[in-house]
């Protein structure tokens, strides 16, 4: 009985780096949406089970039960992101070229309100915070945040940011984290006070874009560009704790708590796959083939799904071939 368990040992410890490089996600389909233009956020309402997707001068709606367009929220000059506000029913679009931020009615897809925002300019990442009950919608082109009431749909203060701001994410109990593109570092964000606490470097990391994080664990997730990798940092610390490398043009990043996976999605048409084996101990577990410009992505933790919006390119160029728009879906194995 020794013999046959060391056996089933030594086998086991030989098949696990097979297993770590088995597929675990596959192409599921292909959701066709109408309209023509640039895309950026994709995000998801989990109590409507509705997922948003920036396009052009529109978001795209899409009902994640029958995973069909149910509708498109229009009119505007050049959409980045979409924030959920489920408390009062309302949504909230950053319209960069506009410079506003667009409140619509979750239930109807109706605009409610278009809010022209002052000392601010190119509002791109936009995001609620649960603690605060604020909109935060941070401005690339300006260094610094606009801060909205949603209630009253007015502008109540605007952050001044250390950098260039890309994507953001709050920890729930009044801190937000927010990646500064330009100068490879994030800054911590009091979001009752509306001010910056501190600023963390990222280095090695190199053109930060997106992040997630791990509440649990009190990690961050934040995927980087110029080096081609993903820095995990102690939230309480800011250390960078493991970089772990991922493909080219990376823009967005979600991590799954119930799977402990983490999906980077990359320009170069690939979607990097690494799972969390510790807080601090992470591996490279597939590397998905999407298609080439699918950088952005959002995750639905009640299906596991990763959605990622992208159209075909005229060959040799950024340019969209008109009408090709799509989200890709993709499920566990």
């Amino acid at each position: 009985m020794k013999n046959i368990l060391k056996l089933a040992t030594a086998f086991m410890l030989c098949l696990a780096p097979a297993l770590l490089k088995a597929q675990i996600y596959v192409p599921d389909k292909v959701i066709p949406l109408p309209g023509d233009g640039g895309y950026d956020y994709l995000a998801i309402d989990e109590a409507n089970n509705r997922l948003y997707v920036s396009h052009g001068t529109a978001v795209n709606v899409i009902d994640l039960a029958t995973e069909k367009s149910i509708g498109m929220i229009g009119d505007m000059k050049g959409v980045h992101g979409i924030a959920i506000d489920n408390k009062l029913n309302r949504g909230f679009i950053s319209d960069g070229r506009a410079n506003a931020a667009v409140a619509f009615d979750l239930k109807t897809l109706k605009i409610i309100e278009t809010i022209a925002l002052t000392a601010v300019n190119g509002p791109d990442a936009i995001m609620y915070d649960p603690f605060s009950d604020r909109v935060f919608t941070f401005c690339g082109e300006s260094n610094n945040a606009a801060v909205i009431d949603p209630k009253t749909m007015k502008q109540v203060g605007t952050v001044a940011l250390a950098g260039g701001p890309e994507f953001a994410v709050s920890d729930g109990k009044g801190r937000i984290y927010n990646n500064l593109e330009d100068k490879n570092s994030m800054d911590v964000i009091d979001a009752k006070t509306m001010k910056v606490l501190k600023n963390f470097s990222l280095n090695p990391c190199g053109g930060p874009t997106g992040l997630a994080l791990d509440a649990q664990n009190k990690r961050l997730f934040t995927v980087c560009r110029e080096n081609k990798g993903l820095s995990v940092v102690d939230e309480t610390s800011g250390k960078v704790i493991a970089t772990v490398p991922i493909g080219a043009g990376v823009d967005a990043v979600a991590y799954d708590p119930a799977t402990k996976l983490i999906f980077a999605s990359n320009g170069d048409g690939t979607t990097t796959i690494i799972k969390q084996k510790t807080a601090d101990d992470y591996v490279v577990v597939q590397t998905l083939k999407t298609q080439v410009r699918a950088k952005t992505l959002a995750l639905d933790t009640k299906t596991h799904k990763i959605y990622l919006s992208v159209a075909d390119m005229v060959a040799g160029t950024r340019n969209a071939v008109p009408g090709t728009f799509k989200v890709l879906v993709f499920k566990m194995e």
